[in-house]
């Protein structure tokens, strides 16, 4: 065998164990091992590159706003105090499922608040 091709199978064997994503970081093979803890390894996740910390905080930062948002908004339209519910569930379920649910009680609660003040007369808005 010449030398070019045992470097060549030198090559594609540090390549592919490299880039494979079920090898050790010191690329002795795949990993057997467990994680200790689930979770370590899915919030490291968040946070193992600049693009990932990135999309986290801003993530992150959505959520505590929106959170914020359906407290504050809550609270000035005299909604029930079971708004409070919907802050864990946010970071239980997600905020994409928690927010529109506020949006559509919030409209709700105003509806229901216009329909029992009636109509508004004219005089009343124009001054």
């Amino acid at each position: 065998m010449n030398t070019v091709h045992r470097h060549e199978g030198d090559v594609r064997c540090a390549t592919s164990t490299w880039f494979s994503p079920l090898s050790e970081p010191s690329g002795h093979g795949p990993s057997t091992s467990v994680p200790s803890r689930a979770s370590d390894d899915y919030l490291a996740g968040w946070f193992a590159t600049a693009a990932s910390s990135s999309a986290a905080v801003d993530v992150i930062v959505v959520a505590i706003v929106a959170c914020l948002f359906m407290v504050v908004e809550g609270k000035s339209l005299g909604m029930s105090r079971a708004v409070w519910l919907l802050v864990p569930l946010s970071f239980v379920i997600a905020v994409a499922a928690t927010f529109p649910l506020f949006l559509a009680w919030r409209e709700h609660h105003l509806e229901r608040t216009a329909h029992r003040a009636g109509p508004v007369r004219a005089e009343a808005v124009a001054s």
